[in-house]
């Protein structure tokens, strides 16, 4: 690591770097460092998500610096240009750019194949012998450089310049959202930076992610046309300056106010109308390039649908046109046909109805009643004697955890008939618990770096689980044992666990973690394929939640420190505990060498 902060890795007999930071900039330029033509800068996809964003700050082979959005990072053509430094000059190409140089001194400029400077920063920037300079292309796409004290106990850094002024402006191409989200929209905040916000009526489809885009809170369909007058179903709400420029789709000029509504209001099609100048807008969903600015002048009807109005696919209402209503309508026929009949027959009818409505509650009821609170899965349901008779009445152990032994089985499941049996013998209440969390995770999960539940068995005080037997038993007999594995298969294990970890945390319906990864509940399959095993002190987060507060679960040496600080903790535990794996996986060491679980739950 050089002082001007250049992460370079040497090889052992040549004087040339094989790789460097500098030369693989992610979102930042420090001092001393270029940007050559081709490269370029992408910011993150928000403040706290680091993976790649849309934003671009490129060096082009023309030699122009361009700041751009690009949707997908895959293709070579960018969305939206929204600065541009104009140093490519077709008709001389040594006067075009070169390349983008960010001095010690903290200066920055495009240096042209002439050797000529175009310079982008202010004259008067603070010194570098007493301030850290960096320039960063931030999450919401605006080009800024940043100073910081160098003395002890100084304020946070500070915002030097910016590029564009105003990016809910600047960015107004054709293609993408804009600055924000679809249906979002985008004002100027402080130092140049966009805000984003839902128009009323709307909400994010993502709530972690305010610039992201916006969903409608109600339903738009043509299907209501000829159901009744518009003006029955919705209504609408009037923002000033704000625009959606690139969502038109019909221009009706002359106009008033009140007629530019009333167009809106009668084509199905329509969820706002601007105003402006005597002419209206009419737009369709999604909306794009979303922004408000004070030189429009305009007013933006926005139509929303009126409140206690349900949409056609609302259970309980519904369409005028549907089997359903044919249904209700035959009913009230046949109802006041049988009411209209003699008292006897009423009455008989009447007592039969009856009969027939609670005898069919109560069957349901008995029906619906759970047995125990195992959730619905694709598992197997099995007797206590069929696994005593897999087992052998329990003979061949295989291993032991904190709250079951683990046997050896033959049962005809599958295309094999091998199985672990991981039979609960802890305190009835901890037991219940442990199995009950177990079945429910493992049954939302499907993953080739997971073990798989093959079934249950929850009849009286047994609790059993029923899993595909791993031959090559467990990560931890693997690498402590004498024989130590080679480098490709510490690697692939590691990667195998790490992509297990990835699926559990971000790609399943439920976000899950597991809060006791080590090598004892890490398993190998025939081929050393890394499988994450034993759930009973996983954690399940509700939706959109992406912490919560529990008590210390986990096994000493892999429990991170959030656990002691009585702070909510994250899906990090799993990977605090995963990077103890990982050194105990590269080392073949243990990290500790009493292996006795917390047991706190």
């Amino acid at each position: 690591m050089n002082d001007n902060g250049n992460f370079v890795v040497m090889g052992r007999n040549s004087n040339d770097p094989l790789w460097e930071s500098f030369r693989n900039p992610t979102n930042t330029l420090l001092p001393n460092q270029t940007l050559e033509r081709g490269s370029f800068l992408v910011s993150q996809k928000s403040q706290a998500n680091f993976t790649q964003g849309r934003f671009y700050l490129r060096m082009l082979d023309n030699g122009n610096m361009v700041l751009v959005t690009q949707s997908v990072s895959s293709n070579m053509d960018y969305d939206d240009e929204y600065y541009n430094t104009q140093t490519s000059d077709t008709t001389n190409a040594t006067n075009s750019g070169d390349k983008l140089v960010f001095e010690e001194n903290g200066v920055m400029y495009v240096l042209k194949r002439n050797n000529q400077r175009q310079i982008l920063t202010p004259q008067s920037i603070p010194s570098a012998s007493d301030n850290y300079h960096r320039v960063t292309l931030n999450f919401d796409g605006v080009l800024s450089h940043y100073y910081h004290s160098r003395m002890l106990n100084s304020s946070g850094w500070n915002i030097l310049w910016s590029q564009p002024d105003n990016i809910c402006i600047e960015i107004d191409g054709d293609k993408g959202p804009g600055s924000c989200g679809y249906n979002n929209v985008c004002s100027l905040g402080t130092n140049s930076r966009p805000v984003c916000n839902c128009p009323k009526g709307y909400s994010l489809v993502d709530p972690n992610d305010a610039y992201g885009d916006c969903k409608p809170d109600f339903s738009i369909s043509c299907d209501e046309v000829g159901r009744g007058s518009p003006d029955d179903f919705y209504s609408f709400i009037t923002i000033r300056d704000t625009d959606w420029p690139k969502s038109d789709f019909q221009k009706i000029s002359p106009s008033t106010e009140q007629d530019c509504q009333n167009v809106c209001l009668n084509d199905c099609f329509c969820v706002v109308a601007i105003y402006r100048s005597n002419s209206c807008w009419k737009k369709k969903l999604p909306l794009s390039n979303g922004r408000i600015d004070t030189n429009l002048n305009s007013k933006a009807f926005m139509k929303i649908r009126k409140d206690g109005v349900p949409p056609l696919s609302t259970p309980g209402f519904p369409n005028s046109g549907s089997s359903r209503s044919k249904n209700w309508r035959n009913l009230a026929v046949v109802l006041s046909g049988l009411l209209g009949s003699s008292v006897l027959v009423n009455i008989l009818f009447i007592s039969v109805f009856c009969w027939g409505f609670f005898h069919i509650y109560k069957k349901k009821m008995k029906i619906s009643r759970p047995t125990s609170h195992v959730a619905d899965s694709m598992c197997h349901s099995f007797t206590y004697k069929e696994l005593v008779e897999a087992t052998k009445d329990f003979k061949e152990e295989l291993g032991r955890g904190a709250f079951g032994i683990v046997y050896k089985g033959v049962m005809p499941i599958g295309s094999r008939n091998v199985v672990a049996i991981k039979k609960l013998d802890r305190v009835a209440h901890e037991a219940e618990k442990e199995f009950i969390t177990e079945v429910n995770v493992i049954s939302q999960t499907h993953h080739k770096n997971l073990v798989r539940l093959l079934g249950y068995c929850n009849e009286g005080a047994h609790r059993l689980l029923v899993y595909e037997y791993m031959s090559n038993g467990t990560l931890a007999s693997f690498i402590f044992g004498d024989l130590k594995p080679t480098w490709s298969q510490r690697t692939n294990i590691a990667m195998g666990v790490a992509r297990g970890l990835a699926y559990l945390h971000e790609e399943c319906s439920t976000q899950i973690i597991h809060c006791d990864i080590k090598p004892q509940n890490i398993l190998l399959d025939d081929h050393h394929v890394a499988r994450i095993s034993d759930f009973g002190l996983s954690k399940l987060m509700m939706i959109n939640q992406s912490r919560t507060l529990t008590n210390i679960r986990g096994t000493r040496g892999y429990v991170a420190l959030e656990w002691f600080r009585n702070s909510q903790i994250t899906v990090k535990v799993d990977v605090y505990s995963f990077g103890v794996l990982l050194l105990e996986i590269i080392t073949c060491r243990k990290n500790y060498e009493n292996e006795e679980a917390t047991d706190q739950r």
